[in-house]
């Protein structure tokens, strides 16, 4: 199976840190920042790259200040099973 590896990128100019999307993640990727932003608001930072793109942080967000991107890593598969070789032999794999 492919493993889904996920990122996020966070407008914190826009972001209130309302909090709905640490609540909403099933990683527990994210948290409030001991900073500020020009409006004045605490926003939300990642904390942990374990992010898989389930996107529950961008549909509960109210300002849409997040942005998920998602990268399937292809899994390895089987191209060729060489058994019961008695000489040398020369295998070319295109693809």
């Amino acid at each position: 199976m492919a493993k889904v590896k996920g990122d996020i990128l966070i407008d914190i100019e826009k972001c209130k840190g309302c909090e709905l999307c640490i609540d909403a993640c099933p990683q527990g990727s994210l948290e409030k920042s001991r900073k500020v932003n020009n409006k004045g608001y605490l926003f939300i930072v990642k904390i942990e790259d374990n992010c898989t793109g389930c996107t529950n942080c961008a549909l509960v967000c109210p300002e849409g200040a997040i942005t998920v991107y998602r990268k399937v890593d292809k899994e390895k598969k089987q191209v060729a099973k060489i058994t019961n070789v008695t000489s040398d032999i020369t295998v070319t794999v295109n693809e």
